[in-house]
């Protein structure tokens, strides 16, 4: 048995900053009998809306929560889920799921570290290596046996795409995923609030088939740069964890950030969902609060500066730093996102300075994402397999070119025995050689000592 003291602390460390809480107490009951909880994040999306899309930093936000769970203790389960990507709409060939959930997987194992976190409870799953088994077949077809289509309909409607002429496979999307809960062996569910209808389908429909009801966490939403969803097929709403620091400056410089507006504002949702929990997490790490594991936060080359993303002159407890060009006046240090929040909303905060600000911030995360990338070669070449260029030309066959019909004498073939047709340009044309001489430079010496052999019908 755990001490109410800390029960509290871990579940206040899973449960922060979320948006909602769907079966909190089954949480409280694990950690009180003293068990480790286990959870799964789903990333179904591992081929993107487009050919090109790949994960950005928008994936920082449920990544920095995850991190959460990490120093609570948690069990953490990512499903790299290629069967329901394939069925939602079928995004990509089956031939390049398995390059992109091995970048994945890349990418999100360098992130943790980057930012400190130990991934000795993180595991990766990819989904066919379970969901094309008999028992898990059987199980979906008691579930279809008992969902009507407007309930698999309407729980998959946030989530799987919406098409004039919907097909098939976009109703077992809802059921595949509650059907996970079970075959992954989690206590709960964590995703975003979109989310919610297959959450409150799973804990409906589980139970009828005789499995427990699993918890549901979900976090908010984050616009992008471009105030609609952060996609991954809009190269302009969202910045890639690989993207260099002068993209990264180009893209917030066309960020969306209208004086005064804090409702339709993806700079201000960033600084709140990632910036300033990385921070909090920095500084609860510098008063010695690791939680579960010990090993957390020590520097290495791939987590680099571990500092809150404020000016070492900050004041104790500073969480974000608006930085000003000195003429303008001095930085303006946070404590909280909502003093920063009403700051920007009454414009005491210019959009220039916050631009630079988070700028600075994001360049800082990517920096060692990126240094690792560079300095890995099986990356990079998983990388091009999982990403190929879409403007390269595909390499085209030769034609083959018709013959003229003649057999002729063909000084360019160089086959004066067999006297085999000729495919140059004056036999397709012509049907034989030319009066002028061929240029061939190795037929030259050749046509002059003996002319009369120049054409001969046979």
């Amino acid at each position: 048995m755990a001490s109410p003291a800390d029960v509290e602390q871990k579940y206040t460390l899973i449960t922060r900053n979320l948006q909602e809480v769907l079966g909190g107490d089954s949480i409280k009951a694990i950690l009180t009998e003293g068990r480790r909880p286990k959870a799964y994040w789903g990333k179904t999306h591992l081929v993107g809306t487009a050919p090109t899309g790949r994960p950005h930093i928008g994936y920082f936000v449920p990544l920095t929560k995850i991190a959460d769970f990490l120093r609570a203790g948690v069990e953490v389960k990512i499903l790299l889920a290629d069967v329901h990507a394939f069925l939602d709409n079928m995004k990509a060939p089956f031939d390049l799921v398995a390059h992109r959930a091995k970048y994945y997987e890349f990418v999100l194992r360098t992130v943790f570290i980057s930012l400190g976190i130990p991934i000795s409870k993180l595991i990766f799953v990819q989904g066919s290596d379970y969901q094309l088994s008999r028992e898990y077949n059987l199980d979906n077809y008691r579930l279809c046996a008992s969902v009507t289509e407007h309930d698999a309909k309407k729980a998959g409607a946030e989530v799987v795409k919406q098409i004039e002429s919907p097909l098939l496979s976009g109703l077992l999307y809802p059921g595949l995923q509650a059907l996970d809960e079970q075959y992954l062996g989690v206590d709960f569910q964590f995703g975003g609030v979109d989310q919610r209808k297959i959450f409150t389908f799973a804990e409906l429909h589980l139970p009828r088939l005789g499995y427990a009801k699993r918890a549901h966490l979900m976090n908010p939403m984050v616009p992008g740069l471009a105030g609609g969803k952060m996609s991954s097929s809009d190269p302009n709403s969202k910045i890639d964890f690989l993207d260099p620091p002068e993209v990264v400056r180009k893209k917030i410089k066309f960020a969306f950030c209208e004086e005064g507006n804090i409702t339709e504002n993806g700079l201000l949702a960033f600084v709140k969902a990632v910036l300033i929990p990385i921070s909090e997490l920095r500084l609860e790490r510098a008063r010695g609060e690791t939680v579960a594991d010990e090993s957390e936060g020590i520097v290495s080359e791939t987590t680099r500066s571990q500092k809150p993303f404020a000016d070492d002159d900050a004041p104790e407890g500073t969480v974000f730093t608006i930085k000003r060009n000195p003429k303008w006046g001095s930085s303006s240090h946070y404590k909280t996102y909502q003093e920063l929040e009403d700051d920007f909303a009454e414009k005491k905060v210019h959009p220039s300075d916050l631009k630079v600000s988070v700028e600075g911030a994001i360049i800082s995360l990517l920096e060692p994402i990126r240094s690792a990338f560079l300095a890995s070669e099986e990356w990079q070449k998983v990388e091009k397999l999982a990403y190929p260029d879409p403007s390269a030309k595909p390499v085209q066959k030769k034609k083959k070119v018709r013959l003229c019909g003649r057999r002729v004498w063909c000084w360019c073939s160089y086959d004066f025995v067999n006297r085999r047709r000729c495919t140059t340009h004056h036999h397709r044309a012509k049907g034989r050689m030319s009066k002028a001489t061929p240029k061939h430079p190795q037929t030259q010496p050749f046509l002059q000592k003996k002319p009369h052999l120049q054409s001969q019908e046979m």
